[in-house]
């Protein structure tokens, strides 16, 4: 139709261009679309054709100007598409114009146009050497989105880079990580799909293969397809490809059962009413554009008067093909198969009557109104409330295209301007196919996804999906299992970061999330529970009072302290009698004092480390078993001396009398209490946590400080129970009635090998067995020593009085 200004437009209404041999001898034949005819874009060019009749009919847009168009079928083809690129910029071929009038017409204003990426690209870059803009419904490459490349393309649907990572967010919602991917070997399908495995690969989803078709390639590549589909392990599908693409794919599927699966759809098919009959999609889900109503639309589609028909080549294939029979009478055409008139289009079930799900149809309508709006704030002039326009105006197409970087309207309650490039705001629905109770498929919409609202909130569903096999169950597609908290994933080698094996965090270490890449080790006083899931304080060991053994311990040692006072108390008792004044009472009263102080140090070491407890057991434990030493040391030289003193003229005893025996107990006990004072001034032992000794507990002791000071402790008890050995060991074999150097011996032997064996056994044993087998030293040595020198004396007093007599004492050879 002619008009003051033309608008271009182009449309996909056949998928293929008739082939033909060319043998260079004739001039070759016009191309021809060939194949089935796409109503749903017949419908695209007929909603072109119904907004710029509205428009022409409106009073605020464009007011006094009527605007034109040329409008083409570009058979999906690149070629075609440039050959109609240069029609619109020269003039009409007949063959591709579908108008009803053939007046004169020039260079059209604008585009709108193509359906596809790879034709847009192509006629982009023709008529954007002229300043041409372009205004595509349906193309939605983010290639072209490049200004550089495309500076004269627009679009009123969003691009696919939007889409992509809308796709992308939605398979890491529903929790995929593992899944497939198939894609038109186009420039919508390759770089949409390139687009999508860039975000799908932020987001941390792998893909177990990628393949790509079209509709032209051979039949058994089709059939690859199909069989990497039907052998793959990933349950979800993520197809970027055109209609006419996907179309061959399902078909192909649909001719041998293959397993369910979940299909996710990009824009260009899963919201088309023709992909629904296979049945097996159901449960699909994908992002189309918001559905809308365009009023009047309907009855404009359904108004096609039998003149209208049969003057338009394009509208007689459509009606012959929708109603099975032929307008023009022909030789071949039958009785039963003429169009009588009667067909009733208001009743036709086709994607071109199907008004209720307008979405690529409104991107249309948006693209016209988009450039008369353009062309409106060109010619027309706003004076009071109305606009004038004047038609004589010579307009240009490099104004349009600059007024189209600015336009900004809303039609239909649809706000529709273009960011700086070219694309509009990006908003979907969310569809999802799902069955109805009669076994159709319908396409509902669940939820929605709005590019401009904050990251985190541009995705919400308000309706439950329906999933393949009409489960209400999201399905499962991942190549290994969540690995729980408590173990770590570990990538199986060759393979993508999605498949790996779970192992279990090591000792020491925790992971309290799912899918943890890496354990954490827990902090030095804690430790991982069984599950290794979490972080408990390390149990704290020490040698108490509750323990079994430290119960055992503290009773030997109040018993042996008993012992000692009970002993000390029959010795008092029989104070006078020979045998307790025969063997020196005053040292034996020292030696019981020290040893029962010898038992009762134990007791320090038993209970919870503190400064003054590790101060005290050592120091405490060195004093008292040097006193006690000295004493036994005492009692030895006095045996030796007082025999010597039988001796004529032997003045000995005279110089080791009671002071100093005295002085002799004093002195040694004192070296010890210095070397004890000088410990604790430098280097004092101080509790401390030991975190090394086992890994999964604590176990409280005293560290020693200085290690010198506490081995000079234990060398010096050492030193002065070596000499009283040897000194006992000299006395043994005097009379057996006026001493008891034998009884010495054997204690000191005894308190020897105890302090002996000590020492290997204190430096290897772990925790709070160390403090065990130090109080068992003390208390073995102490019983040792009172048993062998106590002993025997208190079973004659007590049982044998008849030899506690000095008679006895005194008669040496006693048999």
């Amino acid at each position: 139709m002619d008009g003051d200004f033309t608008i271009g437009g182009i449309f996909s209404i056949h998928n293929y261009v008739h082939t033909v041999n060319n043998n260079y001898t004739t001039m070759p034949e016009p191309v021809r679309c060939s194949g089935s005819m796409e109503s749903r874009e017949l419908r695209f060019s007929r909603a072109m054709i119904f907004a710029i009749e509205q428009i022409n009919n409106s009073t605020d847009l464009l007011p006094g100007i009527k605007l034109g168009y040329q409008i083409y079928d570009s058979c999906a083809s690149v070629l075609v598409a440039v050959h109609v690129a240069f029609q619109f910029l020269n003039s009409l071929d007949p063959v591709f114009y579908i108008g009803n009038n053939c007046s004169q017409s020039g260079m059209v204003m604008a585009v709108v146009g193509e359906s596809g990426s790879t034709p847009s690209i192509s006629l982009s870059r023709v008529i954007s050497s002229f300043k041409v803009p372009q205004v595509s419904h349906f193309a939605t490459c983010a290639c072209l989105s490049d200004k550089q490349q495309y500076p004269n393309f627009f679009r009123t649907i969003p691009s696919d880079k939007f889409q992509a990572g809308a796709l992308a967010k939605m398979v890491k919602h529903f929790g995929w990580t593992w899944i497939g991917a198939v894609r038109s070997d186009s420039d919508y399908g390759n770089n949409g799909m390139a687009s999508f495995l860039e975000a799908a690969q932020k987001e941390g989803i792998c893909v177990e293969y990628s393949v790509s078709f079209y509709r032209t390639h051979p039949h058994s590549r089709i059939q690859r397809v199909a069989d990497v589909i039907r052998r793959s392990t990933a349950m979800v599908i993520v197809a970027f490809a055109a209609i006419g693409d996907m179309a061959i794919l399902l078909e192909e599927l649909s001719r041998k059962p293959s397993p369910p699966r979940q299909w996710i759809g990009s824009e260009a098919w899963v919201t088309s009413p023709e992909l629904m009959r296979y049945s097996f999609c159901a449960g699909a889900i994908g992002f189309g554009i918001q559905k809308s109503l365009i009023p009047g639309l309907r009855d404009f589609l359904l108004n096609l008067s039998p003149s209208q028909v049969a003057a338009s080549a394009l509208l007689t294939e459509f009606w012959e093909d929708a109603f099975n029979c032929t307008l023009k009478k022909s030789a071949a055409a039958t009785k039963n198969n003429v169009c009588d008139g009667k067909e009733d289009i208001l009743n036709l079930q086709s994607p071109y009557t199907d008004t209720s799900q307008l979405r690529i149809t409104n991107m249309v309508y948006k693209a016209v109104y988009a450039i008369a709006h353009a062309i409106h704030n060109a010619v027309c002039q706003r004076k009071n409330v109305t606009s004038q326009c004047d038609k004589l105006t010579r307009l240009e197409s490099k104004q349009v295209l600059n007024q189209l970087k600015t336009v900004n309207f809303s039609q239909n309650g649809n706000d529709m301007s273009f960011n700086d490039n070219g694309d509009p705001v990006a908003i979907y629905e969310l569809v999802n196919w799902q069955k109805s109770k009669s076994g159709d498929v319908k396409m509902v919409s669940v939820g929605l996804y709005d590019a401009s609202l904050p990251v985190g909130q541009e995705f919400r569903i308000n309706r439950n999906i329906t999933w393949m096999e009409g489960t209400t169950k999201v399905p499962v597609s991942v190549c290994s299992a969540s690995c729980p908290p408590g173990t770590r994933k570990m990538l199986q080698k060759g393979k993508p970061i999605c498949c790996y094996d779970c192992i279990p965090c090591p000792e020491g270490e925790i992971s309290n999330t799912t899918d943890s890449s890496d354990c954490l080790p827990c902090h030095k006083e804690f430790w991982p529970n069984a599950k290794r899931d979490t972080c408990i304080p390390k149990p704290v060991e020490f040698l108490s009072f509750q323990d079994i053994l430290g119960i055992i311990l503290a009773t030997f040692s109040v018993l042996g302290a008993c012992l000692a006072i009970i002993t000390g108390a029959v010795f008092f008792y029989h104070r006078t009698s020979p045998i307790v004044r025969a063997n020196n009472s005053e040292l034996s009263f020292l030696l019981l004092i020290s040893l029962t102080l010898c038992f009762l140090c134990s007791l320090t070491f038993i209970g919870a480390p503190s400064d003054w407890s590790c101060m005290l057991r050592h120091t405490a434990f060195g004093i008292t078993f040097v006193l006690c030493i000295s004493c036994v040391l005492g009692k030895t030289i006095v045996v030796l001396m007082a025999f010597k003193a039988t001796l004529p003229g032997s003045n000995v005893m005279k110089w080791f009398g009671p002071p100093q025996q005295r002085m002799t107990v004093v002195s040694f006990t004192f070296i010890q209490v210095l070397i004890c004072t000088i410990w604790l001034v430098l280097s004092p032992p101080f509790p401390i946590k030991n975190l090394t000794t086992y890994k999964e507990k604590i176990i409280l002791e005293c560290d020693l400080g200085s290690p010198v000071g506490f081995w000079a402790v234990l060398g010096y008890i050492g030193l002065l129970a070596s000499f009283c050995f040897v000194l006992a060991v000299l006395a043994r074999k005097l009379p057996d009635n006026f001493n008891e150097a034998k009884f010495i011996t054997f204690s000191m032997l005894i308190f020897c090998a105890v302090w002996i064996t000590f020492i290997p056994a204190y430096v290897s044993s772990p925790g709070k067995f160390t403090v065990v087998v130090e109080i068992f030293a003390i208390l073995a040595s102490s019983f040792g020593l009172i048993m062998c020198i106590f002993a025997p004396k208190c079973f004659i007093i007590l049982f044998k009085p008849e030899k506690n007599t000095k008679k006895n004492l005194m008669n040496k050879n006693q048999s």
